[in-house]
C-alpha cells in the first residue's frame, strides 16, 4: 500500500483508482480537490458514487466521511447529482 491508503477512508481499491487517474500523493489530492478527483475516477469507474466523493473529501480534510460538516456534505450531494452518471 502507498501513501494515500494511510488516509482516513481511502482502502487499497481507492488507492488503485486514484493512482491510475495520476493522482500519487495527499498533496495531489489536496490540490485538485475531492470534486475534480471524483469526476476523474469516475471516467474509469461509473460506479464511483457519493459515498466515494465523501471518502475523497474526508481524506483530504484528515476526518471519516461521517465527520464531515453538514454544510459540506450537502455541496458535495448537489456535486454528485448535476454530474453522476444516469443509467
Amino acid at each position: 500500500m502507498g501513501e494515500l491508503s494511510k488516509l482516513p477512508n481511502i482502502g487499497k481499491e481507492v488507492e488503485r483508482q486514484l493512482n491510475n487517474v495520476g493522482i500519487d500523493t495527499y498533496d495531489e489530492l489536496k490540490n485538485i480537490g475531492a470534486e475534480q478527483a471524483w469526476l476523474k475516477i469516475q471516467e474509469i469507474d461509473v460506479s464511483a458514487c457519493i459515498n466515494r466523493l465523501l471518502a475523497l473529501e474526508g481524506a483530504i480534510e484528515g476526518v471519516k466521511k461521517t465527520e464531515l460538516s453538514q454544510e459540506r456534505k450537502a455541496e458535495l450531494k448537489d456535486f454528485y447529482n448535476c454530474h453522476k452518471i444516469k443509467w
